[in-house]
């Protein structure tokens, strides 16, 4: 299977301590996370491994509205001009509108942040030319399954399924599986997304809930009791043309494979009936037993899903979304891909 990676993910490298549940705690996106797969994938052997092909802004714009993508390009210089940071300073969003008002959108670059932002996430110097990297990355594996490859993977750092058109968290800027798939799309081929992350793709969601050429399903934590709370219920099936383009299947924390396999199942199933050309994988491993507060998928649990993915007969592009424990990270991402290929 071709992999496609870039050392450019090393420019988004946050430093500063996160809360996390009260405590403040070291970030876990970190390069190291792309360094242990690429480790791990080049022990295997799983094929040839190239760098990514520079595709523009342009297709990152089908995805994403233009004054999002001007915001996140400038943000970090602009917020230094304004501040007097330094250039290894992290700019994070203090503020956010108050719901059912009237707003403007702000000029000042600490309002923007909030703004274009539903997380708390920082924008570094980097931040811009490694999310766009990532989608460089994600569109070069796409282009080999759209001319012919039953598979490639991408090595994408930043994630991206919790980016919205025009607003970025949890670790993601660019949504790397949605630019993809509307890739795939303006060459004519009918596009399914399977999500298979710990937390809902919720920024993926949003992307193409009224649309019914690109189906969204999404295995993942209950949102009533984890990240991202707001979206990801079962019964969120699509609005307008999409309703029954979007299917979730939230899990209850502490679910192992005998309770997921059922789910993935039947999401399986909803993915064969969409019939499509090309299938994009939003390749969490976050689901790990390893991960912290997360479910119970095995080493070899993950070599299951990998089988599962390949017994749908699609040409697949498979996009790196979490995976936090560096331990196992590697491992599972490999046992997906080696299943996979069969």
């Amino acid at each position: 299977m071709l992999t496609v990676a870039t050392d450019r993910h090393r420019l988004h490298h946050p430093k500063n301590s996160v809360n996390d549940g009260g405590r403040l705690v070291p970030p876990v996106e970190i390069p190291a996370r792309a360094d242990r797969i690429l480790a791990a994938v080049t022990d295997a052997r799983l094929g040839e491994l190239v760098p990514p092909a520079p595709f523009g802004r342009d297709p990152i714009a089908r995805v994403h509205t233009e004054a999002y993508l001007d915001f996140l390009e400038h943000a970090h210089g602009r917020w230094r001009a304004a501040t007097g940071a330094d250039d290894d300073a992290e700019a994070v969003p203090t503020a956010r509108a108050i719901r059912g008002q009237d707003v403007h959108v702000p000029e000042h670059i600490d309002g923007a942040l909030g703004w274009f932002s539903h997380d708390a996430d920082p924008v570094l110097a980097g931040t811009w030319d490694a999310a766009s990297a990532a989608a460089d990355v994600a569109l070069t594996a796409a282009r080999a399954v759209h001319n012919g490859a039953s598979g490639a993977y991408a090595v994408c750092r930043p994630p991206g399924h919790h980016a919205a058109a025009d607003s970025f968290a949890g670790y993601c800027y660019l949504n790397n599986a949605a630019i993809v798939a509307q890739w795939c799309c303006d060459r004519g081929a009918r596009v399914a997304i399977l999500d298979v992350d710990f937390h809902h793709g919720n920024g993926t969601q949003q992307l193409f809930y009224d649309r019914a050429d690109v189906l969204f399903v999404s295995l993942h934590a209950d949102p009533r009791d984890d990240y991202p709370y707001f979206l990801g219920h079962a019964t969120e099936t699509g609005r307008g043309a999409g309703v029954g383009a979007n299917r979730n299947y939230p899990l209850p924390a502490g679910t192992d494979w005998t309770a997921y396999e059922p789910a993935l199942t039947d999401a399986a199933t909803v993915v064969r009936d969409h019939a499509p050309d090309i299938l994009v994988v939003s390749l969490g491993v976050d689901t790990a037993i390893e991960d912290a507060d997360s479910f119970r998928l095995t080493g070899d649990d993950f070599s299951r899903m990998g089988s599962a993915i390949a017994a749908l007969g699609c040409p697949t592009v498979f996009v790196q979304e979490g995976g936090y424990c560096l331990d196992v990270i590697g491992r599972n991402v490999v046992n997906v891909l080696r299943a996979f290929e069969g």
